[in-house]
C-alpha cells in the first residue's frame, strides 16, 4: 500500500506563536516536514483530523480541513482600502470596498493564512444589456456615429459586510482565507470606473498591500478607525473570469510584492483587442453596438460623484478617445492594453481560455503567451473547445495555489505548460502537450484558385495564372449562411479537397490578402470553416467555425494611422486569425471565407461596396501538427 504523505504546518496551536512558523516551515524540504499518514498510530490520526492545520496536503494539494467547513463559524467582515489615487475629484484619495471572510481560528487560534481574492465592477449590480443603450451599428464607414442614450443610474444590490460568495466556498475549506472587493466607482467603492486603465490595476494592488500591512483599511468609508490584517500570511492568489479575470492581470503588471499567483480566466488584456480589429470598429461577440463607453455606464453602480465621473471620464476622455470613425489604434487605446505595462510583472500565471470565446477572444490570452515565457514567468495554459468563460479542473487551480500560496514544493513547474480540452471530451477532462502552440506544428501555406459565386480551391501549389474575384457586401447575411450557401455573390469561398484523414491545426492562421475596395472604406472578414456545416448538432457552431478575423484594409500600412482607400486601388495586408487547436475530422473540407460586414461583429454600412481580391497576391498559412491537406 502506497503511503499518502501529509505535508502538516501546524500555526497557532502553540503558545508564542511565531509570526515567521510560516516562513520557516516553507523553507524547509517536503520530506523534513511531513508525515506518512499510514505509519501513524489511529490515536494519532484522531488528534490530526480534530486540530487545526494548516495546510494539509496531500499529492501536493492542498486537502479541506474539517475545522474550516462549518459556514457557520466563519468570520465576516467589511472594510474600506485606502488606496493612492483620486478619481472622483474629491481631494481625498479614494478607498475600495472589502469583504473578508474567515476560519474562526484565525482569531480563537492565532492561525495566519494566505488570501484567494477577487475583485469585479459586477457585484452590486449592472445596468443590463438593454440594445437601446448601445451604438447604432447602422453606420456609413469613416463617418461620424449618431449618439447613443445612456441607461438610468444602477440600482446597488447587496448587503453588507457580504460583497459575493464566488469563491468562499471553493476556498475557504482548503485553508485559505478569501476576500472580495468592488472595483473603482461600483457598489461601495469610491471613485470612478475608467474601464481598463491604471486605476483598475492600482486598486487590487492597494488591498494587497493592506493585507501586507503596506496599506491602511477603515471601518468606514470615511472614518479614521483602523482595520488590520492581522490574520494574512501575506501571500495572495487572485482569480476571475472575464472582467474579473482582466483584474488579476492588471493586478500582476504593477510588480507588487505578495500577488504571488493569478488565474485569470477569459481574461480582457487588451481594450482595443476587445472593441477593435486590425483597425477595424468591431463589437465583442453577442454586444454589437457595444463600446467602453457603454460598459462605463454598465458597471457604474456608485452614484456619489455620477456628474462629476459622467464630464470626466465619460464624456470627457472616452469620447475624446474611442473614435469610432476610423477604429485606429491611439493613446487611449494604448493607456488601456496590459502589454504596454508588463515590465515588473512576476506572479505565476494558470491562464485559461476558449477557442470559441467570441465575446473576449483568445488572442487576448494568447498574445502574452510567448511575453511570459521571454520574461521567465511560471506559466501553465488550459485551453477548452467551448465558449466564453470555463475555469480549469480544480485539481489544476489548487496545485497552483498550494505552490505559491502555501509555497508546497509540489512539481508543478515541472507539469505539461499546456492542457487543451480535445473535441467532444468533458470540459474539465483536458489533454496535455508540451507546449501551446503544439511545438510539432509547421506552416502549410495554401493558394487560391477562382471559383465564384459557388466555391473555389485552396491548393498547396501556387497556380501559374490567377484571376481576380469580387463580392458585394451585404450585411443581412450571417457568417453562418454565408458558408453554407452554395452560390452568393456576397462572399468569396475556397475549399482544400476532402481530406482523407484529421488534420490538427495549432495556432495562428496567417492571411495576406491583395484587395481592392470600390469605395474609400470597406470592413473585411475572413473566417475559416470545416464544411460540411454540421447541422442539428449542439456544438455545430464551434465544429464548423475554426477561426475568425477582421480587419480594415486602411490600416494596411499601420494600426495607427489609417488612410482612405483610393476606389479600384490594390492594398496588401498582412494579419492573423484568433488562434486555435482543433482536429478536423477526415471526410471534412477547410474552406477560407472571404466577405465584407460580419453581421454579428462590425458595422452595417448600406450593401453594395465591392470588394475585389486579387488571388495572385492573396495565400493562407496553417500551422499543422499532424494530417494532410492535400
Amino acid at each position: 500500500m502506497k503511503k499518502i504523505t501529509l505535508v502538516l504546518f501546524v500555526m497557532a496551536m502553540i503558545i508564542g506563536y511565531h509570526p515567521d512558523l510560516f516562513a520557516q516551515k516553507k523553507n524547509r524540504k517536503a520530506e523534513s516536514a511531513a508525515q506518512p499518514a499510514a505509519d501513524m498510530k489511529p490515536e494519532a490520526q484522531k488528534q490530526v483530523q480534530a486540530a487545526t492545520v494548516v495546510p494539509v496536503i496531500v499529492n501536493g494539494e492542498a486537502q479541506k480541513i474539517p475545522a474550516f467547513e462549518n459556514a457557520g463559524d466563519w468570520i465576516r467582515e467589511d472594510l474600506w482600502v485606502e488606496t493612492e489615487f483620486d478619481t472622483d475629484g474629491d481631494g481625498k484619495n479614494d478607498r475600495m470596498h472589502v469583504d473578508v471572510t474567515r476560519p474562526k481560528q484565525t482569531d480563537t487560534e492565532g492561525i495566519k493564512l494566505p488570501v484567494v481574492y477577487e475583485s469585479s465592477p459586477y457585484f452590486a449590480g449592472t445596468a443590463g444589456n438593454n440594445k437601446e443603450y448601445f451604438w447604432n451599428v447602422r453606420q456609413e464607414l469613416n463617418t461620424v456615429p449618431k449618439p447613443h442614450i445612456y441607461p438610468p443610474q444602477i440600482e446597488r444590490r447587496g448587503e453588507r459586510p457580504v460583497i459575493s460568495n464566488s469563491q468562499v466556498k471553493a476556498w475557504l475549506p482548503y485553508g485559505f482565507a478569501v476576500v472580495h472587493s468592488s472595483a473603482p466607482g461600483t457598489g461601495l467603492s469610491q471613485g470612478c470606473p475608467t474601464i481598463g486603465t491604471r486605476i483598475e490595476a492600482l486598486a487590487p494592488k492597494a488591498v494587497i498591500d493592506w493585507l501586507n500591512g503596506r496599506a491602511k483599511g477603515y471601518t468606514t468609508p470615511d472614518g479614521s478607525v483602523e482595520v488590520k490584517a492581522y490574520w494574512a500570511t501575506g501571500k495572495v492568489g487572485m482569480i476571475g473570469t472575464s472582467y474579473n479575470g482582466t483584474i488579476p492581470f492588471a493586478a500582476a503588471t504593477t510588480g507588487v510584492e505578495g500577488l504571488e499567483a493569478i488565474i485569470p480566466v477569459a481574461p480582457n488584456t487588451s481594450y482595443y483587442h476587445y472593441y477593435r480589429s486590425n483597425g477595424l470598429v468591431r463589437s465583442p461577440g453577442g454586444y454589437l453596438g457595444e463600446d467602453a463607453d457603454v460598459l462605463y455606464d454598465f458597471v457604474f453602480s456608485n452614484p456619489d460623484n455620477c456628474d462629476y465621473c459622467d464630464s470626466v471620464v465619460r464624456d470627457g476622455e472616452m469620447a475624446a478617445g474611442l473614435d469610432r470613425i476610423t477604429g485606429d489604434y491611439n493613446e487611449f487605446w494604448a493607456k488601456r492594453d496590459l502589454m504596454n505595462y508588463m515590465k515588473p510583472y512576476k506572479a505565476a500565471t494558470l491562464m485559461a481560455h476558449a477557442f470559441n470565446d467570441w465575446n473576449v477572444v483568445p488572442s487576448h490570452s494568447y498574445r502574452f503567451i510567448e511575453k511570459l515565457k521571454e520574461m521567465g514567468v511560471p506559466l501553465q495554459i488550459y485551453y477548452h473547445q467551448g465558449s466564453h468563460g470555463g475555469e480549469p479542473p480544480f485539481k489544476m487551480m489548487n496545485r497552483w495555489f498550494t505552490r505559491y500560496l502555501f509555497g508546497i514544493e509540489n512539481g508543478v513547474e515541472n507539469d505539461p505548460k499546456a492542457w487543451i480540452v480535445r473535441e467532444g471530451a468533458e470540459r474539465l477532462s483536458p489533454t496535455a502537450y508540451t507546449d501551446y502552440p503544439n511545438p510539432d506544428a509547421r506552416p502549410v501555406t495554401l493558394y487560391l484558385t477562382g471559383g465564384a459565386p459557388e466555391a473555389g480551391g485552396l491548393v498547396m501549389t501556387k497556380p501559374a495564372k490567377q484571376e481576380k474575384e469580387t463580392l458585394i457586401d451585404n450585411y443581412s447575411f450571417t457568417g453562418s449562411s454565408l458558408a453554407q450557401a452554395e452560390y452568393s455573390n456576397h462572399r468569396l469561398l475556397y475549399l482544400t479537397p476532402v481530406l482523407t484523414e484529421p488534420v490538427h491545426i495549432s495556432g495562428v492562421v496567417k492571411i495576406k490578402i491583395r484587395a481592392a475596395s470600390s469605395k474609400p472604406a470597406v470592413n473585411l472578414s475572413v473566417w475559416m470553416v470545416a464544411l460540411p456545416w454540421d447541422d442539428g448538432r449542439i456544438m455545430r457552431m464551434t465544429e464548423s467555425i475554426i477561426t475568425r478575423g477582421w480587419a480594415d484594409l486602411q490600416n494596411y500600412r499601420s494600426l495607427t494611422e489609417s488612410e482612405p482607400l483610393v476606389p479600384g486601388k490594390f492594398y496588401e495586408m498582412s494579419f492573423g486569425l484568433e488562434p486555435d487547436d482543433q482536429i478536423i475530422p477526415a471526410g471534412k473540407q477547410i474552406g477560407l471565407m472571404i466577405f465584407s460586414s460580419d453581421k454579428e461583429f462590425t458595422l452595417h454600412p448600406i450593401p453594395g461596396t465591392e470588394l475585389t481580391v486579387d488571388l495572385a497576391g492573396t495565400e493562407v498559412t496553417i500551422p499543422v501538427v499532424g494530417g494532410k491537406i492535400n
